[in-house]
């Protein structure tokens, strides 16, 4: 390395650790809550609008949501999981290893082992333009149901990239 690359690459250096890196990718954060019946139960969520209505297998997730800059990560996380589930997730938490979407965004995750009375489920809504190119706007719940599974059938359910969420919590529980 040359006196002038090293100079640079000090200088870089030194601009990385006073300036906040910007993110390339989006980050959500969600929980993973599950319980101990017959065996590992955890519980999904369906996303809720039309593009999701028909779909079943490979199309539930985790209740999660976008982390804003500047916000924590268990924050967020448990934030989304209230709006989309009007349950409270209280107690200890286990990170799991944060899984990434074919869109590159970075998805952070949370287990918690928790028994939820599924009776007082109820969603955020969003707004999107249906049908397409109609001019008229519809709301749609974020979620539109949620449940407990088997650990085997939850594999099926949820989406493929969240798969090794389940596999890293049956490990460690």
């Amino acid at each position: 390395m040359t006196a002038l690359e090293s100079r640079s690459f000090e200088q870089s250096r030194s601009f990385r650790e006073v300036a906040p890196m910007r993110r390339s990718a989006e980050v959500s954060a969600g929980l993973l809550a599950f319980r101990r019946r017959a065996g590992l139960e955890v519980l999904l969520a369906h996303p809720g609008g039309p593009f999701w209505a028909k779909r079943d297998d490979g199309a539930w997730t985790i209740p999660k949501g976008l982390v804003e800059p500047g916000d924590e990560l268990l924050a967020t996380a448990r934030r989304e999981f209230t709006e989309e589930t009007n349950l409270v997730a209280a107690g200890e938490f286990m990170p799991l290893t944060p899984v990434k979407q074919k869109s590159g965004k970075v998805v952070h995750a949370f287990a918690i082992e928790a028994d939820f009375d599924l009776s007082t489920f109820a969603s955020n809504s969003f707004e999107t333009e249906w049908p397409p190119k109609s001019g008229r706007r519809q709301k749609f719940p974020e979620i539109d149901r949620i449940a407990y599974f088997a650990l085997a059938a939850a594999m099926i359910k949820i989406l493929g990239y969240q798969q090794p969420l389940l596999r890293e919590l049956e490990k460690r529980t």
